[in-house]
């Protein structure tokens, strides 16, 4: 369906003309109808398939003509570089309608904190803001929520993983007014259900693709010990030198520090995106990554969730997940609007179990590659956990060179290649392959 067929007004059309968008996603199809009727939404959609523009465009379509100087919509979400994100979009749609925005977030200085609270007190259109700094103009009693019309809240699960649900009650307690309530989610566990019982009133409900990868994502992992995984990564990424765009997660701010002073001291473009980093390095990290200056950023899930960056080819988890949701998100960031991409997972002895769960949620087997010979034996595959939290995964040899075969469900054959259930060359991981659960693709470049 394009969207002149939703009813879109022509200005908005107009703008969506410039940025080269005709043919409405899925979520987009259901939910602009929806919240032009006037309902309360839950909605709920996998990574990538254009939740903001669902939100967005109707809201604005809802909105024009109707500029006064009052805060007439409120999206919160869970990180800065989301808000911005959203923020910069919101400019794009509403280029040729008169509304303005602003983005409410930490880690400014106090030119930033006044321009806030100007928009919050004065009043602007539309302000997108993260939980914790939006309480805190809240509690100095100034921000004017009187002529709200609608309250949008954004990666909902993720805002409940990071702790916000007491947050997002207060910021609901605050508004008075006659609004209507959007909950845009990518998953929908028993928690969200909950939050959405609070604070939507009788609302229609979408569910798209819940818990699945795109199909364009060719995954599979590695069985490794931390040992091997620095050299690990830095043949992952020699192998693929057409991949322009690249991002390792990990989930420790610790972790990304240590493997960007790893790659950097062996030449390559790289930098790092965490919470402990002032928001302007962060901002400038995702500009020159964006602009391809950098071919590899590392970072912590903070990137997993709504930052849009196109043509990331590769997504390398340097650990997995405690969270299987999460996984999805990660590797969501390449093969985004029906493009293709890869997504490599290193596991190591204590995160076989983990990784079993995900494949538990994902419904599909993914690939198990032996480490290459030149860096010794990788631990087994066993996924049981044992009475301490570890798996039962273990080999001998941690990550030394021994040329030996390995005594997993891997072995080597005579040509160097590698055997398993099948023919699979861990050379061949990003440009081809094919298993259960996986689509056989070409992704040679």
């Amino acid at each position: 369906m394009t969207f002149k067929e939703l009813g879109l007004n022509e200005k908005l059309l107009e703008a969506l003309s410039y940025m080269g968008f005709e043919e409405a996603t899925p979520i987009q199809e259901q939910a602009i109808p929806k919240i032009i009727e006037g309902k309360d939404l839950l909605a709920c959609a996998q990574t990538g398939t254009g939740k903001t523009a669902a939100f967005i465009l109707p809201v604005l379509n809802q909105l024009t003509g109707k500029s006064n100087d009052k805060i007439k919509v409120l999206v919160v979400c869970p990180t800065r570089e989301l808000a911005l994100q959203i923020e910069r979009q919101i400019q794009a749609f509403s280029y040729f309608v008169d509304l303005a925005s602003m983005a409410v977030y930490g880690g400014g200085d106090g030119h930033d904190f006044e321009m806030q609270k100007r928009a919050l007190s004065k009043g602007t259109d539309i302000i997108v803001a993260t939980p914790g700094k939006l309480i805190s103009h809240l509690n100095m009693g100034y921000v004017d929520f009187s002529q709200l019309e609608y309250l949008i809240l954004d990666e909902a699960d993720r805002m409940l993983d990071m702790g916000f649900y007491d947050d997002i009650q207060q910021i609901a307690s605050h508004i008075k007014s006659k609004k209507k309530t959007l909950l845009f989610s990518a998953t929908m566990p028993p928690k969200i259900r909950k939050l959405s019982e609070s604070i939507l009133i009788d609302p229609e409900s979408i569910s798209i693709a819940i818990s699945k990868p795109a199909k364009g994502v060719l995954q599979a992992a590695y069985l490794t010990y931390d040992t091997q995984k620095s050299q690990l990564i830095r043949k992952l990424i020699n192998d693929k030198p057409t991949y322009e765009s690249i991002i390792i997660f990990t989930s420790t701010k610790k972790k990304v520090g240590e493997i960007v002073r790893s790659l950097k001291g062996n030449g390559y473009q790289v930098q790092a995106v965490s919470s402990d980093l002032a928001q302007t390095e962060r901002e400038d990290a995702l500009r020159k990554f964006k602009s391809k200056e950098t071919r590899v950023i590392v970072a912590t899930d903070v990137l997993s969730r709504g930052i849009d960056i196109k043509g990331i080819n590769l997504v390398i988890n340097y650990d997995v997940p405690n969270d299987a949701e999460d996984y999805i998100h990660r590797i969501g960031r390449t093969a985004r609007a029906d493009s293709t991409g890869v997504a490599l997972t290193l596991i190591n002895e204590d995160d076989m179990y983990k990784f079993y769960r995900i494949e538990q949620l994902i419904e599909a087997e993914i690939m198990k590659t032996p480490m290459p010979p030149e860096f010794g034996e990788g631990p087994e595959w066993n996924p049981k956990p044992t009475r301490g939290g570890r798996t039962n995964g273990r080999s001998k040899n941690k990550g030394r060179n021994s040329g030996g075969r390995s005594k997993g469900k891997f072995s080597r054959n005579a040509k160097g290649g590698s055997r398993r259930t099948g023919n699979t060359s861990s050379k061949n991981i990003g440009k081809g392959g094919s298993q259960k659960g996986i689509n056989k693709r070409n992704f040679k470049k």
